[in-house]
């Protein structure tokens, strides 16, 4: 059998290593247009910060290794322009040489990814994406060469972005972030966002939400709010978009997002081309639709399940969950599933918890604040979606809850799952469990809860708030028109309470909660704020600067 893969890093490249170990007499021939087949994009900011020093590291096969190790025959420098589904060729350039020819399949997997979605054009500025290693290079070059106080607009507030304003940073370099929609970090929920945005604030990234690029033109960006920057170099972060030309002039059906359409085995509407990586479209675990999550891991796994099933395995996808993991200077972004505002774009209903709890026992030194998020079916307690964002501990805690979901975990069953503990790792009551009790307290109606945005709207039909918190706390900063008694007073001040409804709020929302408790048995209708004042001041700031953007 002959297998030809067009593209490498990620999917191809897994697809053929995995095809050479189930099959050693399969004749393998991988087609790459650029120079490197095999390379860790994931890492290529952090080599422009010096975080990675050795650019080598990054280059993980070479043709000349490939083919000592797994004898693939790969071809780097060479593009194919077009596929003859019905011969079963491909036709392919050779770059160096200038020739074209023909080489048939029995079997043929595209790997062909995402191609940059420009932000800027026709650019009189030097202007790069961050996706290859000639990026990195042409990167570095332009840092090695500038001068004094150095500067840099970074177009796109997302991952890549992120990473690149991060690492530009550590080199010395001024830099201006532009973003298009109102907040950062657009998977997330605004009021989620907030400590990555002061994470940049605090290292003098100059942050611009709702702006956008008008013209460049003789070295000066000018931009929508009307300022005019004169960077060095460009990163445009802005997105990508499936490469899907050669799929389309093949005949070959693309599904609804713009990517190339594929069954549960990757096969294209043609039975012998396959398909994978960021080009390709994924089934949502949680809707059951079409939908475009360019993640490595995806690639790397669908690489390898092709050539399962290119062997005769019995493989199938799994439907994605869309787990993502940033990191901004000290702060940590995570997320998994689907957000608050998806939700509410699908008309989906479901329930919002907001915690903020240590990643580790808070005794042992070096406890760091956590702000979580969970996302929760109301009818079947099925979660949703989750958000972390913090330090130390993230990543492990939106791994345990990126498991639940895929194992069918309920939201509940959060609060019974056995996890590792010692003093400096967790908490006897750890993160994840902690949101597990709270869901089960909503699950049960053992408690209510009302969620920041919903506040202003309560005040005005007549809703008391009430600040259980401590009067020093309250001093430092309070929501308007909330009275404050301390939850250890509660009981012996019920009489100032009115005849109405009733809010109670602490910090984060664990006093709230044993305030709310009090308050419910005595007879009062009262609810507690989701998250404390924590996450309400939160919010207001990220819909303050929204609505000032807009």
């Amino acid at each position: 059998m002959k297998i030809v893969i067009v593209g490498g890093v990620a999917g191809g490249m897994s697809a053929a290593t995995r095809l050479r170990r189930l099959d050693e007499t399969a004749q393998i021939v991988v087609f790459e247009r650029g120079p490197y087949v095999s390379y860790a994009n994931c890492g290529l900011p952090y080599f422009v910060g010096g975080v990675i020093p050795d650019r080598s590291s990054l280059l993980l096969q070479t043709p000349h290794s490939l083919a000592a190790r797994f004898r693939l025959d790969v071809r780097t420098g060479h593009d194919v322009l077009s596929i003859d589904a019905a011969r079963r060729t491909v036709t392919v350039l050779d770059l160096a040489s200038g020739d074209t020819f023909v080489e048939s399949y029995d079997e043929l997997i595209l790997a062909v990814g995402a191609a940059a979605r420009a932000a800027v054009e026709h650019s009189s500025i030097p202007t790069h994406t961050l996706r290859t290693v000639e990026d990195v290079d042409a990167i570095g070059a332009l840092v090695a060469a500038a001068g004094e106080q150095p500067s840099a607009l970074v177009v796109g507030g997302g991952f890549i972005g992120l990473e690149a304003v991060e690492n530009l940073v550590r080199r010395g370099i001024r830099v201006t972030l532009v973003q298009r929609g109102p907040h950062l970090l657009t998977p997330l929920d605004p009021e989620m966002v907030v400590p990555v945005e002061a994470e940049l604030l605090a290292h003098n990234v100059d942050v611009r939400t709702s702006v956008t690029i008008d013209t460049v033109e003789s070295g000066a960006v000018l931009l929508s709010d009307g300022s005019v920057l004169r960077p060095d170099f460009i990163v445009d972060a802005a997105g990508v978009a499936p490469s899907v030309d050669l799929a389309r002039s093949a005949g070959l059906r693309l599904g609804p997002t713009g990517g190339i359409a594929v069954d549960e085995s990757n096969r294209t509407s043609d039975a012998h081309i396959l398909a994978v990586g960021d080009g390709v479209e994924k089934v949502d675990a949680l809707s059951g639709e079409a939908a475009l999550v360019t993640m490595a891991g995806l690639a790397n796994r669908h690489g390898r399940s092709v050539a399962d099933v290119i062997a005769g395995r019995a493989e199938r996808n799994t439907p994605a969950l869309g787990t993502a993991i940033v990191n901004v200077f000290d702060t940590v972004a995570a997320k998994v599933g689907w957000s608050e505002r998806q939700l509410r774009a699908a008309g989906r209903d479901h329930r919002v918890i907001h915690t903020h709890p240590a990643s580790h026992a808070t005794y042992y030194p070096g406890a760091q604040t956590m702000s979580m998020k969970l996302l929760v079916d109301p009818a079947t307690d099925a979660i949703l979606g989750a958000q972390i964002v913090g330090g130390e501990g993230v990543d492990k805690r939106i791994d345990v809850i990126a498991v639940a979901m895929a194992g069918g975990i309920a939201a509940s069953g959060l609060a019974r799952l056995e996890l590792a503990y010692a003093p400096q790792f967790g908490s006897a009551k750890d993160p994840v469990n902690q949101l597990g009790y709270v869901a089960d307290n909503l699950r049960s109606g053992a408690t209510r809860v009302l969620q920041w945005h919903e506040l202003a709207a309560a005040q005005e039909a007549g809703t008391m708030v009430v600040d259980v918190r401590t009067a020093t706390e309250h001093a430092t900063g309070a929501i308007p028109g909330a009275v404050n008694i301390p939850v250890d007073e509660l009981r012996d001040r019920l009489a100032e309470l009115p005849d109405a409804p009733v809010v109670v709020h602490c910090q984060v929302g664990q006093r709230g909660h044993t305030a709310a408790r009090i308050l419910a048995q005595h007879g009062f209708d009262v609810v507690n704020l989701d998250g404390g004042y924590r996450t309400w001041a939160a919010g207001v700031s990220s819909r303050a600067r929204a609505l000032a953007a807009a």
